[in-house]
């Protein structure tokens, strides 16, 4: 049976880091961002998607439970678009992949 000062204590531990650890940690989401290159060997401008991550807002205050709460709840928001928006990435990649296959001129003058 843990004594009251040993839970005390790590109550005190856990109420000390969890401000430190909203300063920290930012809400974020990722989302797939198009870009445009242009392949020399091809001679055909092809497209190609990247990850991003943007910022919708820090966590600055927040008191006890309720830091648990918006901890969770920002890495579990960050964890789903990471995975969705990854996902998203990969399949418009090999999309863009076979466009740029269909259309590359390599070797034709």
């Amino acid at each position: 049976m843990e004594s009251p000062r040993t839970r005390r204590g790590l109550h005190l531990r856990v109420t000390c880091l969890l401000p430190c650890l909203a300063a920290l940690l930012q809400a974020c989401v990722y989302v797939p961002r198009t870009t445009e290159v242009y392949d020399a060997d091809c001679r055909v401008s092809s497209r190609h998607m990247n990850l991003e991550p943007l910022q919708l807002a820090s966590i600055q205050q927040c008191g006890n439970e309720g830091c648990v709460v918006l901890l969770v709840a920002a890495g579990a928001t960050a964890a789903a678009s990471a995975i969705v928006s990854g996902s998203v990435v990969i399949v418009g990649n090999i999309a863009y992949w076979f466009e740029k296959q269909g259309r590359c001129q390599r070797g034709t003058r």
